[in-house]
């Protein structure tokens, strides 16, 4: 499978312009993907005034989305504020080149930034399938929480959106890997740049990381879309050969 992280600045609390930003990154490369990895709120930026920017699932950014897909006859995921029922969420959403659509509220809000005062968290973990792999898509903060993102259901690939600042990059680094190894699964971590209207800096280091800890994609600090290219038939290979995952520990989350 082929992926393309789209690691990029974001306009504040302007859907519009946000979306006509991404979409010259996404047309602007002409190799063929399978799959585009957006940052978290990628239509807004890390914002707490969720009511300035929300939409629906049936509004003019997730429409967008799905016109992309079918377009670039690919899958898109990323995170944006949608209202449902009265509650603003921070969900990421997988569409399909079809334009079928899965979603994943983030359930660890990041009580640091109040988070937790304006979204709602979400309760349930997503393992969907898609061209033969099974992903399961988190958010950001979820990183620092392994138990949530163990892997009992043998899916291949990890994927985390991100407003993750340099401040503690450090730590986005050496949990992703640590999520890939323990996982012995495929990490895609992907960050945005630049600085927000609260003066947090981002210097991405979107990065990919294979089933043993090593990275296929180094973090990367530019403006730039990366593209990557995974192997199932390698990840099946090691898993069988070395079966750490037979060994793993079950329980239940509450």
């Amino acid at each position: 499978m082929k992926i393309a992280l789209v690691q990029t600045s974001l306009v504040w609390e302007n859907p519009l312009e946000n979306r006509s930003h991404l979409a010259q990154k996404i047309t602007g490369f002409m190799e063929e993907v399978d799959l585009i990895v957006l940052p978290e709120m990628f239509s807004s930026g890390f914002t707490m005034n969720p009511s300035a920017v929300a939409e629906k699932m049936d509004g003019e950014t997730v429409l967008w989305l799905q016109h992309l897909a079918k377009a670039k006859d690919c899958a898109i995921i990323g995170s944006l504020v949608i209202e449902d029922n009265g509650n603003y969420y921070n969900r990421l959403v997988f569409v399909y080149p079809t334009g079928e659509i899965k979603w994943y509220d983030k359930r660890h809000l990041f009580t640091l930034a109040g988070e937790d005062k304006f979204y709602t968290a979400g309760k349930d973990k997503l393992v969907l399938e898609y061209k033969g792999y099974k992903i399961c898509p988190l958010v950001c903060y979820d990183l620092r929480f392994p138990v949530f993102s163990r892997n009992t259901e043998d899916y291949d690939v990890l994927v985390y959106v991100a407003n993750w600042p340099k401040l503690r990059i450090n730590a986005w680094d050496i949990l992703l890997r640590a999520r890939s190894v323990e996982n012995m699964c495929y990490t895609i971590g992907v960050n945005r740049i630049g600085t927000d209207e609260n003066h947090h800096e981002y210097i991405g280091h979107s990065q990919v990381i294979d089933f043993l800890g090593n990275y296929i994609l180094e973090p990367q600090e530019s403006d730039a879309v990366f593209i990557i290219e995974l192997d199932k038939e390698k990840l099946l290979e090691t898993r069988n050969r070395l079966a750490f995952l037979n060994d793993r520990d079950m329980f239940r989350i509450s």
